[in-house]
């Protein structure tokens, strides 16, 4: 049996490597047709115009639900690992709804692109990236309290050193962003796609999207520390029939059941 066929672990492995896929499709693609420039455009600028916006946005929803499934995964393994701690419990539950929340900004930032809804955009990107690094923050917390029993210290400082990794690109990508931003390097920079390395603002211009791409890849090398969690989980379907037929009420099957028992007790 191969590594990725143990468990679920190929879940945040087609997570990983559909999401990296999503950004460089559609980079080449962007590249090729002299829609950006070569050197580290934004993420957002790759998938602002036709056809690698349509290709940025299918994909990128596809990953949406892989994010929603693996974090979903997540959830359930905490909880039968820790049935009895509430503390872990509550975390784990807001860990679910921080990781849904930051899954919903990356549908908003897949479908609605930088140069057309600015605002709405933004606010998928602080979604995605402000929320989902604090799920990051909670799942290095409960990693920590399930050491030593339930997860290997490694797994805990791996998870760490990602999350200061995000921390940081956030920081920079914030700083550089506000001061391209702030109006001294011209106006309208937002929908600016090309930039000559000796215009005014192209430093805080480069920082910003390396920035943006460091947090990205971030983003998915915390997801490949669940690989050999997910090694170790299963997940199945259990069918409770409701009805002997597709075409009666649950009350009547209910009612019917009941009085098969009363008949076998008499």
């Amino acid at each position: 049996m191969w590594w990725f066929q143990q468990g679920l672990s190929f879940l945040p492995m087609a997570l990983v490597v559909w999401s990296a896929a999503s950004f460089v499709f559609s980079y080449i693609t962007a590249i090729v047709l002299h829609h950006v420039d070569p050197l580290v455009p934004y993420i957002s600028d790759t998938g602002t115009i036709p056809p690698e916006r349509c290709l940025f946005g299918i994909m990128l929803n596809v990953s949406t639900f892989l994010g929603m499934a693996t974090m979903y995964v997540r959830y359930k393994q905490v909880s039968a690992l820790s049935p009895e701690k509430p503390k872990i419990l509550r975390l784990n539950k807001l860990g679910l709804t921080l990781g849904w929340m930051s899954c919903f900004g990356l549908c908003i930032i897949a479908n609605f692109q930088k140069c057309i809804l600015y605002y709405i955009h933004v606010l998928g990107a602080c979604l995605t990236f402000g929320v989902g690094s604090i799920y990051m923050l909670v799942q290095t917390i409960l990693s920590y309290l399930m050491q030593p029993e339930l997860h290997s210290k490694d797994i805990f400082w791996a998870r760490l050193a990602v999350f200061l990794w995000s921390c940081s690109s956030i920081l920079s990508m914030f700083v550089s962003s506000a001061l391209l931003y702030s109006g001294l390097y011209g106006q309208n920079l937002v929908q600016k796609l090309h930039w000559d390395p000796q215009e005014r603002g192209y430093t805080p211009h480069m920082i910003s999207t390396i920035s943006e791409w460091s947090l990205a890849f971030s983003f998915l090398s915390f997801f490949l520390t669940y690989i050999r969690d997910f090694q170790k989980i299963s997940l199945r379907a259990v069918v409770s029939l409701q009805g002997q037929t597709l075409h009666e009420s649950p009350g009547s099957f209910r009612a019917e059941e009941q009085a098969l028992l009363i008949a076998g007790s008499i």
